[in-house]
Order: C-alpha cells, then sequence, then structure tokens
C-alpha cells in the first residue's frame, strides 16, 4: 500500500473475518468473510476470496466464492470460474462464461420502477376494443 494512494485495501488469503465490514475506497477480499459488506466504494472477491453474507457496494468485482445477495449501486461483474449463490441487484450487470450462478436477477439501468404488464384486452378473443367516442350519447 503506498502512501499516494490509501484507499486500496487487501485482505489476504490468511486473513479469515466473523463480522460485518464497511470500508470507504476499494478493498480486496482473498480471505474468508463471515458477515455482510457495506460499502459506496468498490469490492472485489479475488479468485481465493469467499464471502457468506450480504453485499452491499457501489461496485462488485466476483472471482472467487459468495453465498449471499448482492447489491450493487453501479454494476457486478462476475468473472469467469466465479461461484454465486444468491439474488443480485444492480444498474449494470456483466457475467462471464464458466460462472457458476444460483439465484435470481435484477438489471435496471436506468433505475426505474418495474412496469406493470400490459392489461388484456376486453371482449371476445381476437377482436380489437371500439375505440372511445367523446361527446356522443
Amino acid at each position: 500500500m503506498t502512501p499516494a494512494n490509501p484507499s486500496k485495501n487487501v485482505l489476504n488469503s490468511d486473513v479469515e473475518i466473523k463480522g460485518n465490514v464497511k470500508f470507504a475506497g476499494e478493498l480486496t477480499l482473498e480471505g474468508k468473510l463471515e458477515g455482510e459488506v457495506n460499502s459506496e466504494g468498490t469490492l472485489i472477491i479475488g479468485e481465493t476470496g469467499t464471502v457468506n453474507g450480504n453485499v452491499s457496494a457501489g461496485t462488485v468485482s466476483v472471482r472467487g466464492k459468495i453465498n449471499g445477495n448482492i447489491t450493487a449501486r453501479d454494476k457486478i461483474e462476475i468473472k469467469s470460474k466465479a461461484e454465486v449463490f444468491g439474488d443480485i441487484r444492480s444498474a449494470k450487470l456483466a457475467i462471464e462464461e464458466g460462472v457458476t450462478f444460483v439465484g435470481k436477477t435484477e438489471v435496471n439501468p436506468n433505475k426505474l420502477a418495474p412496469s406493470a404488464p400490459p392489461r388484456p384486452a376486453a371482449g371476445p378473443a381476437g377482436a380489437a376494443p371500439e375505440p372511445a367516442k367523446a361527446g356522443v350519447r
């Protein structure tokens, strides 16, 4: 870690944490975490990294394993050979070939509320609805 960029943090493969983690900037996790992650920054889960718990961050990049839900304000990247067991929500999503993913996704780049499904037309099947006539009785 250099003094010029103190916001980059690394937890090596020999680190094991039980508890919740909060950070600013960027965190690379190569070890094991049992707990939740909350950050507005970037979380990178390395090839040897494992998270058992929910993750909420600005950007999440997964090369290792996550057993929990992931919510990212900006983007989620799931790299080749990664394993994700949980639901993911983000504005942007990139999944490489060779990923193991079990869960549901919600990707909403414009952050719009979900739209209601179109309503079926009333009346006999195949018949177009009659146009409304203004001022006619």
